[in-house]
């Protein structure tokens, strides 16, 4: 792997981090667990020591398919398909939304926003890289240290108004 693929890597990684970050936290994660089983997964975040709005916000994106499952799928089917697969994408997430009982819509706007953004920067970074990046991004949220990711998650969800 060359440096350059490494950079675009890390690049489109930052780019979808924040993408399914503020769009998720903007529709109101953070504030309330949305889907059964984002409070269980809240309230233990909270008991290891971590903190209770990152937990919900954690637990909510595990549950439902949010903006870091649309900008996932929204990658994958770009990379597929071009622009039409991350229309694809935005469609089925939204489908999944409704079959999770979750009245929100971050994880549509996230598949749309990644789609704009891969569209726009394919020239330089292409899909394939957002998937690695995505994969990655998820990884600081949900698999590397769960204390530490929601204190960051319950850090941001205040500044925005969306938690304590």
């Amino acid at each position: 792997m060359e440096i350059v693929e490494i950079v675009k890597i890390i690049i489109a990684g930052i780019i979808c981090w924040l993408n399914f970050v503020l769009i998720d936290t903007y529709f109101g994660l953070p504030e309330k667990p949305g889907v059964l089983g984002a409070k269980t997964i809240g309230e233990k975040i909270r008991d290891i020591g971590g903190n209770l709005n990152g937990g919900y916000f954690m637990g909510n994106i595990v549950c439902s398919p949010d903006a870091s499952a649309g900008t996932l799928l929204a990658s994958i089917m770009n990379y597929l398909m071009g622009i039409e697969g991350g229309f694809i994408a935005a469609l089925l997430v939204w489908i999944g939304n409704r079959l999770c009982a979750d009245p929100g819509y971050a994880g549509t706007i996230g598949a749309l926003t990644i789609t704009a953004i891969i569209y726009l920067l394919n020239p330089i970074i292409e899909a394939k890289y957002f998937i690695v990046g995505m994969v990655l991004a998820i990884f600081t949220i949900q698999g590397f240290e769960h204390r530490y990711a929601s204190i960051l998650l319950g850090k941001i969800a205040k500044k925005m108004n969306r938690g304590e």
